[in-house]
Parts: structure tokens; C-alpha cells; sequence
């Protein structure tokens, strides 16, 4: 017997995905980074169509000298979680600096965007209380469940109606039920009915949790999320976010309108027993933030390439995984070797995408995942673009997908 007996499952898949040689398309190893949108991977240079680097900034000149400038300032590293000796003031401005943009009371910065819904879940609710989530959200959010002692029940994904009759089946407790749900689910690149959602939760007296990780930067006019946009800020009770994404770093936050939020500091695990961020994150994300709020003209290029690309992937005959244009493109394929042989086919071509499989995403598709950036330029659009034209035929009648 052997600890490792368990994993004869992902050691076939691992074996499957390596037959051929060449570049693994999972956890592809990328050699030399040149830019927000260019990267050497396998001794080839390629257009970095795979990342979540919305709006480019993990190059920006300003972000990188506040880097730079806190290293100088503060040394690397903290060594100390924020309970202890990792306080520093760059995480107090940065939290208050995020609370001040949504005009909100409270924000908590974590290190890492999962712990940011591992630390805000298992924080927030508690026993004899209830977590109501989208049964589709990101493995951050049902791990955070996890970790709480709330009661978890799942909701079908994006329906209010669904979460309505299991509102309504807790009676009084669904005073006690935190609802969550992702703005847009960066799986098929689709968005949350938010305000049938917000109608549902104030009916039944709930709160809410609206996880904007791939929407803050790309949704609303001072770039806030999709909350923002459709003019629910009031309505919401808490956001959690990622740097490292549209702000181009690593860390997470917890946004509230309420005060009280500032109790969770005291009894979030994720937030007490973990080493805060490093001096150079936290100050590269507060100038990406800064960007953020006065970043019209890059989310204006962003949503330039994104009815670009959705419109041509819909043309060449691909199924998409969301019905409106977005910053992520969705390519749906109802077999492993079908989404396998497109993201091959598109490497080869000189772009990267994400190959995303089974166990790890919905209904057991095979997904193409393309990410665009406002660094893309027109030139890389049309890379992509004449890439799925070519290879959009590629392998048996599966990898053409049906509508």
C-alpha cells in the first residue's frame, strides 16, 4: 500500500496530456517573460492569450518603480503575519485606500486572493448559520466553506429562482444565510444575474458576498466591478477581489460597507496564522490601483478587443461559454482530445491560451481559454483571430463545436 495509491486517476491523465512530447499544456512552464503580453515558452516566442492580466499592468513603468522604491524602503519581505510584525503602514494605506474607493468602512488586505475567500467565508459564518453558493464558484469560495461551520448549500448556477425556493425553505434563518456568488466566472467567462440576485437576498432578509475577481478593473466606471456598473454597491454587503489579476500582483481583499468588519481580524485563520505581503506587492498594487480608478482609456481598449474576438469566435462556428462579450473568451469542446488538439494547434500557431479539463471545470467540458489585455495590441488580436481561423477544423467533428 502506498499514500500515492489514490492518485492512480490523475497519474493516467498526467501521462495522457504528456504523450506526443513537447510543451505540457497544463502548468506550462514559461521560460522568459518579455512584456504584459509576450512571453518565450519551449525556446518559442509567443502572445500571452492565457493570462489574467486585464488591464497590463504587471509591467507599468509606475508599478514597477513603487516595487523597486519598497524594496529599497522596507527590505523584501515581511517575516510576520499581521498579528505580529507584518503591520507595516503600506497595508494599512493600501486597505484604507480600497475601502475609500468603494466609500465603503471597512477592508481587510489578505495575502493571496484564495485566502481572501478562505479567510472572509469561514470568518463571516459561523455555527448554526448558513453559506448559499453558487454551486459553479471558484474552488477559493467551497474551500472557504469548508473551512467554516456554517451549514454550505449549493444554488444551480446563475438562478435566482433556485436560490429563492432555498431562501425560502430556511424560513427565519435565511437572516443567518451569507448568499455567494462570483460576478464573472472566469470558467465560461459568464456573469451573475446580480440584480434578480440582489432582489432575492433582500426579500429574504440575507446578506451577500460578491466575489469580483475577474470584474475589478474591467466593470464599472471608476473600474470597481460589476457591482459598480449596475449601480448595486448599496445593495451588497460584502466584495472580495484579487490583486492578481487587473492589478497585475498577488494578494486579495475583503471590502465592507459595515464597520463590523473590522471584528473578522480577530477570528479569520487565513488572516491571523499567514505572512502578510511582501513590501513590493503591496506597494505595486497600490499604484495599480491608482491606475485602476483613472483607467478609462485601458478598459476601453480591453472591451475594444473583447467584442473583436467574441464576434469572430462566434463567426468561425465556436461554442462559447457566455452569450455577451467579456475579457474572457470561452472555447466549449465536449471531449478532452478535441479542447487538447485546439490548444496545441493554437501553440503551435505562436499563442497561448489555458487548456482547462475535467474534474476542474463544469458539466465535464473541455475548455480553450482565451484572456485578452488592454497591452494586447490590434496586431495580437489578429494572431489570435487568424489562429482559431485555422485551426478551428482541426481533428474530428467534436473539435468543431455545435451551437
Amino acid at each position: 500500500m502506498s499514500l500515492f495509491d489514490k492518485f492512480a486517476a490523475q497519474r493516467t491523465l498526467r501521462a495522457s496530456l504528456a504523450e506526443g512530447g513537447g510543451v505540457a499544456p497544463i502548468a506550462t512552464p514559461m521560460d522568459t517573460i518579455h512584456s504584459a503580453t509576450s512571453a518565450t515558452i519551449g525556446g518559442r516566442r509567443l502572445v500571452l492569450a492565457g493570462t489574467n492580466n486585464y488591464l497590463g499592468l504587471t509591467f507599468d513603468a509606475e508599478c514597477r518603480a513603487a516595487a523597486i522604491a519598497a524594496i529599497e524602503a522596507s527590505g523584501t519581505g515581511t517575516t510576520g503575519s499581521r498579528m505580529a510584525s507584518g503591520n507595516y503602514a503600506g497595508h494599512r494605506a493600501l486597505e484604507r485606500a480600497l475601502a475609500d474607493a468603494f466609500g465603503w468602512a471597512s477592508g481587510i488586505v489578505f495575502s493571496t486572493g484564495y485566502q481572501a475567500n478562505l479567510g472572509a467565508l469561514s470568518g463571516l459564518a459561523g455555527n448554526d448559520e448558513f453559506l448559499l453558493v453558487d454551486a459553479d464558484s471558484h474552488a477559493s469560495i467551497h474551500d472557504g466553506c469548508r473551512l467554516s461551520n456554517a451549514t454550505t448549500i449549493r444554488f444551480r448556477h446563475n438562478d435566482p429562482e433556485d436560490l429563492d425556493r432555498r431562501l425560502g425553505r430556511l424560513g427565519a434563518d435565511a437572516k443567518r444565510t451569507l448568499v455567494v456568488v462570483e460576478s464573472l466566472y472566469s470558467t465560461r467567462g459568464d456573469r451573475a444575474p446580480l440584480r434578480e440576485i440582489v432582489e432575492v437576498k433582500k426579500r429574504h432578509g440575507a446578506w451577500l458576498l460578491v466575489d469580483e475577481a475577474h470584474s475589478f478593473g474591467v466593470f464599472g466606471p471608476h473600474g470597481l466591478g460589476l457591482c459598480e456598473e449596475l449601480g448595486l454597491l448599496d445593495e451588497v454587503d460584502f466584495i472580495v477581489g484579487t490583486f492578481s489579476k487587473s492589478l497585475g500582483g498577488v494578494g486579495g481583499f475583503c471590502l465592507s460597507r459595515h464597520a463590523d468588519l473590522e471584528l473578522l481580524r480577530m477570528v479569520s485563520r487565513p488572516y491571523i496564522f499567514t505572512a502578510s505581503s511582501a513590501p513590493p506587492a503591496i506597494a505595486a498594487t497600490h499604484a495599480a490601483l491608482r491606475r485602476v480608478l483613472e483607467g478609462q482609456d485601458l478598459r476601453e481598449r480591453l472591451w475594444k478587443h473583447a467584442h473583436r474576438l467574441h464576434d469572430e469566435a462566434i463567426r468561425l462556428g465556436y461554442r462559447l461559454g457566455a452569450p455577451t462579450p467579456g475579457p474572457v473568451v470561452a472555447l466549449l469542446f465536449e471531449s478532452r482530445e478535441a479542447g487538447l488538439a485546439l490548444w496545441q494547434g493554437l501553440f503551435d500557431a505562436g499563442v497561448y491560451t489555458n487548456l482547462m479539463i475535467p474534474p476542474a471545470t463544469p458539466a465535464g467540458l473541455s475548455i480553450v481559454r482565451i484572456s485578452l489585455s488592454a497591452a494586447h495590441g490590434d496586431d495580437d488580436l489578429s494572431r489570435i483571430i487568424a489562429a482559431l481561423a485555422a485551426h478551428a477544423d482541426l481533428g474530428s467533428p467534436p473539435a468543431r463545436l455545435r451551437a
